[in-house]
């Protein structure tokens, strides 16, 4: 069977939250409301250079005994029972590890949305945005009417940046390779991204952990770290959806009304300031 790939385009440069495009049906989008609940757990560390053969499936127990962990009020919570489904007539394993993975990007990218609406609401680049000299739009707008500011060819710049980085991400060593990591829904690590070892022409960097500080994190470090990401990722997500709905329904966040610009545009649609179909 084909693994489905997924491939989402979020624009966290633009601080915005977009939704994966799929094929998916109703028990999918049911499953993807319910992510920011579900009991899962990360491992964001760096791959190692060989490629990696360990398989860690994770089951529903795994699960419930990560529930308490993360959350000992609310526990492990999946009323619809998504956890137990076989998505596109796979096996169980492959939907938990789908899910775990889904959680913890959707939760990376709405950190990065939060803190970025932040300061971009409040700070900008001084220097010219363009080779015209074209600055980078002002605080004045709020950062949805930044993004419509920007020219179509930097969104398309931050789209195909960000599509790569999906795209690398779900690569799984063919037969015969010697580098590269399991797939997440083949018993590989949840969150895990691949190292750029295997790229042909030398990349100085990796985008995990780039100079290597946390190369030495004890285990205990590791799994403290990993469970205080994904209940970050919970909030942002709750975050950043408060913003843009502050801006775009008014008096939907008591909190924020006077906080937030109001934004009459759409922030669904990323190319509504270019064109339309």
């Amino acid at each position: 069977m084909k693994r489905p790939y997924i491939i989402k385009i979020t624009y966290f440069l633009s601080h915005r939250l977009v939704c994966p495009i799929t094929s998916s049906l109703g028990k999918m989008r049911l499953a993807l409301l319910l992510l920011p609940f579900l009991a899962v757990t990360s491992a964001f560390s760096p791959s190692p250079s060989g490629r990696s053969t360990t398989k860690i499936h994770e089951t529903k127990a795994d699960l419930e005994a990560l529930g308490k962990k993360l959350n000992p009020i609310v526990g492990y919570f999946d009323p619809l029972g998504v956890t137990e489904s076989s998505l596109w007539g796979t096996s169980n394993e492959f939907t938990i590890g789908w899910l775990r993975q889904s959680e913890i990007k959707h939760g990376r990218v709405a950190m990065a949305a939060f803190v970025g609406y932040c300061v971009q609401s409040n700070f900008h680049f001084p220097w010219a945005m363009t080779l015209d000299g074209t600055p980078f739009p002002s605080t004045s707008l709020s950062p949805p009417e930044q993004w419509d500011a920007l020219p179509l060819g930097a969104k398309l710049q931050i789209i195909l940046f960000v599509g790569f980085l999906e795209f690398y991400s779900e690569l799984a060593p063919g037969v015969g390779v010697g580098s590269g990591q399991t797939h997440y829904t083949k018993g590989g690590k949840p969150g895990q991204f691949p190292t750029f070892d295997a790229i042909p022409h030398p990349v100085p960097f990796n985008l995990y952990d780039p100079f290597g500080f946390n190369k030495n994190m004890s285990e205990e470090t590791k799994e403290r770290r990993l469970r205080a990401e994904i209940n970050n990722g919970r909030l942002a997500q709750l975050g950043i959806i408060g913003f843009l709905c502050a801006q775009t329904i008014p008096g939907s966040v008591p909190a924020l009304v006077g906080v937030v610009k109001p934004y009459a545009g759409e922030v669904m649609a990323p190319f509504s300031a270019d064109f339309s179909f």
